[in-house]
């Protein structure tokens, strides 16, 4: 998982995520974004929708929306704790 190259909502490897896992995802999100107000206590492994991909009810978005946010917050940890910045051409 890589910030910079998103699942997209079509990937064909999200139709073998289970409910658990997207659940484990969840629990990873509310602990990760707490620090940048990313809360959704109401989140959690939602339907599988007609195309067979799993749901995550806040907004009945597409695991990919979940897994793309956890990489990006990843990312900019990873880059801000590491010191990994970004030098401007000014």
């Amino acid at each position: 998982m890589s910030a910079h190259h998103p699942i997209h909502p079509a990937d064909p490897a999200l139709l073998h995520v289970t409910g658990p896992q997207l659940t484990e995802l969840i629990i990873e999100l509310r602990t990760e974004g707490r620090e940048f107000g990313l809360l959704w206590p109401s989140a959690h492994s939602g339907e599988t929708s007609l195309s067979g991909r799993r749901l995550v009810n806040f907004g009945n978005v597409p695991a990919s929306t979940l897994i793309n946010l956890l990489a990006l917050l990843r990312e900019y940890k990873r880059n801000r704790d590491g010191g990994h910045h970004r030098c401007s051409d000014s």
